[in-house]
């Protein structure tokens, strides 16, 4: 994301569901959540978003249920890191806001299985609800 209008666009291609489903990367996940957070104050992101991103994952053929497309646990814990890692970044536009963002924790796609053992992340209970971490503890609070 090399600027704000290729975020927006992201942000707002998910909020309509039309982002096509090649372009709904990991690093596209991270810049819908910061465009939602830092642009659309009309959205709560922790009471919105599960359900937005349910319905571009139905829009995009994905099947949401126990074992595969919206997760809640990831969701909530990347909203409150994306909300922690902005408090933190250094000022300037949003692309580098993003950028900084993406050069941390943030940009391992993996970055979970830091704080949940893997079993316990893709369970039913993690992807429905949320599930608290088991491995180590966040290092931000998330909001339930």
């Amino acid at each position: 994301m090399h600027d704000r209008a290729a975020i927006t666009r992201i942000g707002e291609g998910l909020i309509a569901a039309t982002l096509p489903k090649p372009e709904w990367t990991h690093a596209a996940h991270v810049a819908a959540a910061v465009h939602i957070i830092m642009a659309r104050p009309d959205i709560d992101p922790e009471a919105d978003m599960p359900g937005l991103i349910r319905r571009y994952n139905v829009a995009c053929g994905v099947v949401n249920s126990d074992t595969m497309g919206y997760h809640h646990s990831i969701t909530l814990a990347s909203i409150a890191a994306v909300r922690a890692g902005l408090a933190l970044a250094p000022a300037g536009d949003l692309a580098a806001q993003l950028a900084w963002l993406m050069g941390g924790m943030l940009g391992d796609k993996y970055w979970p299985e830091r704080f949940w053992h893997y079993d316990t992340l893709f369970s039913p209970a993690a992807r429905l609800g949320w599930l608290a971490p088991d491995r180590a503890r966040l290092p931000f609070s998330v909001r339930v």
